[in-house]
């Protein structure tokens, strides 16, 4: 498991499907979640950024 200092994403709430983020000093983000830890996903702010801003602005899926 990483030393990274991990803040839970404010849009988990008290569930337990929780998102974890970290920034590590060489300006890489670090992402899991509570269900497999050990999975870390790396990227920077930039490409981050870029996916948030995809996500809010793409229609939701529709699951049936």
């Amino acid at each position: 498991m990483s030393t990274d200092h991990w803040q839970k994403s404010t849009y988990s709430g008290d569930a337990s499907n929780c998102v974890y983020v970290a920034a590590t000093p060489a300006g890489q983000v670090h992402l899991r979640e509570s269900d497999e830890p050990e999975v870390i996903l790396t990227t920077t702010r930039p490409r981050l950024g870029d996916l948030i801003r995809t996500l809010k602005t793409q229609p939701s899926p529709r699951i049936t």
